[in-house]
């Protein structure tokens, strides 16, 4: 049976003991009933694993020891996502959770002109990330940036790969499962409505490949998961 998984932002490589906070020791002495001397894994979030075992069970500050650090490797393909934030909080919850399960590694809010009036709660989205990465027994948590707007973010994108998706039918495009492979990728997702012409166009000029997701008009939620797989199956 699989060790119950855990995080803890403030672990490092060095540490030998770990307090966890009181959300994570009153699930842990409380729900799971857990005792002195049994193990859990906790993670830091930044590709450490720390296999260790209760010496504290206090449900509100639940101590451990480390037993054992396992370093796991950053994932070989970088794929960052900079997508509009929707209006329908629910749904942009879903994809940053479907996200992060795939694999993403960084997530940018772009605010596009077509983008709604939205407030991007960055807290909760972090919590979202967070049990989402404990669920997928990942060790790496995604970056969520804070929200930039469109023109400031194509000034200081880097990726050795940039790519634009949009629906415009009068720009030629390639089809993003026929690219070649690329260890660092940004791809860019508009908002419900799309990107507007002046923003595809301030794309292109700043080196932004048009790219085509498949043969089917996609919600945003949707282009940005498609795109994701497809950038890490390449």
């Amino acid at each position: 049976m699989a060790l119950p998984y855990f995080y803890i932002h403030s672990a490092n490589a060095e540490s030998t003991q770990l307090a966890l906070d009181e959300n994570n020791s009153k699930h842990i002495i409380q729900v799971l009933r857990m005792k002195l001397g049994e193990l859990i894994l906790v993670t830091d979030g930044r590709g450490h694993i720390f296999t260790c075992k209760i010496i504290e069970d206090h449900r509100k500050k639940c101590v451990v020891f480390v037993l054992d650090t396992q370093k796991i490797p950053i994932p070989p393909k970088k794929v960052c996502i900079a997508i509009s934030p929707l209006k329908n909080n629910s749904r942009f919850e879903w994809f940053i959770e479907k996200a992060t399960e795939i694999g993403i590694m960084q997530i940018v809010p772009l605010l596009c002109e077509r983008t709604e009036k939205v407030q991007v709660k960055t807290e909760r989205l972090q919590s979202i990330m967070i049990s989402a990465m404990l669920q997928s027994q990942q060790a790496w948590l995604p970056i969520l940036e804070r929200p930039i707007k469109f023109s400031d973010y194509l000034k200081m994108a880097p990726a050795s790969q940039k790519l634009i998706a949009h629906c415009e039918s009068d720009t030629a495009k390639t089809a993003l499962s026929t690219l070649p492979p690329a260890n660092d990728s940004l791809i860019l997702i508009g908002p419900e409505g799309d990107f507007t012409n002046r923003e595809i166009e301030e794309a292109l000029q700043q080196n932004f490949k048009p790219v085509a997701l498949g043969n089917t008009r996609l919600r945003t939620e949707t282009a940005a998961i498609v795109a994701i797989t497809l950038l890490q199956q390449l």
